[in-house]
């Protein structure tokens, strides 16, 4: 079963959301805000992509925190900070079989998950 990263209110995770229902692809939701997330599911995802891909800078936590902040982000200090504030991690998150998908795009879900949706 796949498993889909978010939060409830954003739109590109209901859109994703939406996208999976309709095409009858089983998945879970997780919501980021509601269960947090931890510093091994962090590390597991940056095993698979580069920490600034994971990296919501466009979002409106990102823009509240100082610029000491800012400039001290690296992937040394990206997972407690992605801890701390799980919604600074770009959504959704999509986990499927060994790969994950960030944010939402519909020819891209539909390539990877291989299914008969046009």
């Amino acid at each position: 079963m796949h498993t889909l990263y978010g939060i409830s209110n954003c739109d590109t995770v209901k859109r994703a959301r939406r996208w999976l229902d309709e095409s009858q692809i089983d998945f879970q939701f997780y919501d980021l805000r509601k269960h947090g997330v931890t510093t091994k599911l962090i590390e597991q995802w940056l095993e698979r992509v580069h920490w600034e891909a994971l990296l919501n800078r466009r979002g409106t936590t990102w823009r509240k925190l100082d610029a000491n902040t800012h400039g001290a982000v690296s992937k040394d200090t990206i997972t407690p900070l992605f801890c701390e504030h799980p919604t600074l991690i770009k959504r959704p998150v999509l986990e499927y079989d060994d790969k994950m998908a960030i944010g939402f795009s519909d020819t891209t879900y539909h390539s990877l998950l291989r299914c008969g949706r046009q």
